[in-house]
């Protein structure tokens, strides 16, 4: 794998004939908007193949994957066009290989509501173990607020994906509420009611995991919010269902605010089959301008929660998007416009300007003018990405969760492809 960081004048073709790879591949990989548009600055991710094969007539993706002794889904990943089911046609190359030694195998999660357009979610399912779907709510009365989430199971399922539930705090208004949350934590018999309804719906529509995202828990509720995990988990595990839960990014046992006390990491961690630390939003739509996920911040989250969590049950929170900041920033007046990371590319672009990349974070950023107002943009890009993935190597960590699969990414899965085996508990 080869990271190239555009200089004056480079030009896709140019690349693709240096790294002996096809310009289509390039602007696929990449997820460019056409082959002029690289910006100075920009990080490309040029993958080498180590073996191609021209596919036959009589071909299925099946029996070349077969003839290989790869799984079809590793022939999708390494071939994103190769889509379920429509498989290869006569005279198509395939990679099969590239030539990249696999790093090890990692569990890959990452986040969807119902209205993802399919064809985003469908670039990103061969890369997944888990989708997880956003989400479900509960009412003062133990019913469940529900979601159209089948024709997202389903697909998940022709990938080899495990869909998961999210329960969380949302309330019938559409809101997060702490004391919603709370009624939930204190009254076993709204508790297992609830329950039962979650369990009657991932049976019923085939859901193989629980997500529990409850955030901003008083104080108060600390001790009832793990008597409820341990209940939930244990009733789930009965039915030969794994449960996920959310922790915010704390890095001491005493770290103080309404988002982190309740988060008991030691406690949460032995009762749960994962985690996911929401290791993103650093920087944040109403904070100062800073990166979203930056490294030694991550660092900082991880390292304390090695200490109190087996690494081999920790998902590292990464997040696929950026912001967009009006200059100057104003405390409580500014916001910033959430972006994806190849919108930021575009973004780029079209003002003419450079990307830069902060070391410390681990990040690109650049700024521009628009409307005679200064902008400053931090976003994603394989460089981030890179890190990211080298301290979860670093930490022994499962793997990633990603916040949220909602925009596309093409980088990110051409790296996973490249460098790791993502494990997929789901079989064929």
């Amino acid at each position: 794998m080869n990271i190239h960081i555009v200089q004056q004048g480079d030009t896709v073709w140019e690349l693709a004939n240096l790294y002996g790879i096809s310009p289509q591949r390039v602007i696929s990989d990449n997820g460019l908007q056409n082959s002029a548009g690289l910006v100075v600055g920009q990080a490309l991710i040029l993958l080498e193949p180590a073996v191609v094969y021209t596919v036959q007539q009589e071909d299925t993706l099946y029996s070349i994957a077969e003839r290989f002794g790869i799984t079809p889904i590793t022939l999708i990943q390494n071939n994103p066009d190769l889509l379920i089911p429509s498989g290869p046609y006569a005279g198509q190359d395939l990679i099969i290989r590239f030539q990249d030694e696999k790093r090890r195998t990692v569990s890959i999660n990452g986040y969807a509501y119902p209205h993802i357009q399919m064809n985003i979610l469908e670039r990103a399912l061969p890369y997944l173990t888990y989708l997880t779907i956003f989400g479900y709510g509960f009412t003062e009365t133990g019913e469940l607020i529900t979601i159209d989430d089948q024709p997202l199971i389903n697909l998940a399922y022709q990938y080899q994906t495990a869909p998961v539930m999210l329960l969380s705090s949302i309330t019938e208004d559409g809101n997060f509420s702490s004391a919603h949350a709370s009624r939930l934590f204190q009254d076993l018999e709204l508790q297992n009611k609830v329950i039962d309804n979650i369990i009657t719906v991932m049976l019923e529509k085939g859901y193989l995991g629980l997500d529990i995202d409850f955030e901003y828990i008083e104080a108060k509720d600390s001790g009832a919010y793990i008597r409820f995990l341990q209940n939930i988990t244990d009733r789930l595990h009965a039915y030969n269902f794994f449960v996920n839960t959310d922790l915010a990014p704390k890095i001491s046992s005493e770290q103080e605010g309404l988002l982190y006390e309740a988060h008991d990491y030691g406690l949460i961690g032995a009762i749960a089959d994962t985690v996911l630390l929401m290791t993103y939003e650093w920087g944040y739509t109403y904070g100062p301008p800073m990166a979203v996920a930056p490294l030694n911040k991550v660092r900082e989250v991880v390292s304390y929660a090695v200490t109190q969590i087996p690494p081999g049950k920790i998902l590292m929170g990464i997040p696929n998007y950026g912001y967009d900041w009006p200059l100057p920033y104003e405390r409580g007046i500014t916001m910033a416009t959430n972006i994806g990371n190849e919108e930021a590319i575009q973004i780029a672009d079209q003002a003419n300007v450079q990307i830069q990349f902060d070391t410390t974070a681990q990040s690109p950023y650049f700024e521009y003018w628009n409307n005679n107002r200064e902008h400053i943009v931090w976003f994603e890009d394989v460089r981030s990405i890179q890190a990211k993935f080298e301290l979860m190597d670093e930490f022994s960590l499962l793997g990633a969760g990603y916040w949220n699969l909602m925009r596309p990414f093409s980088q990110n899965w051409a790296f996973i492809s490249a460098l790791y085996e993502v494990r997929k508990i789901v079989t064929p």
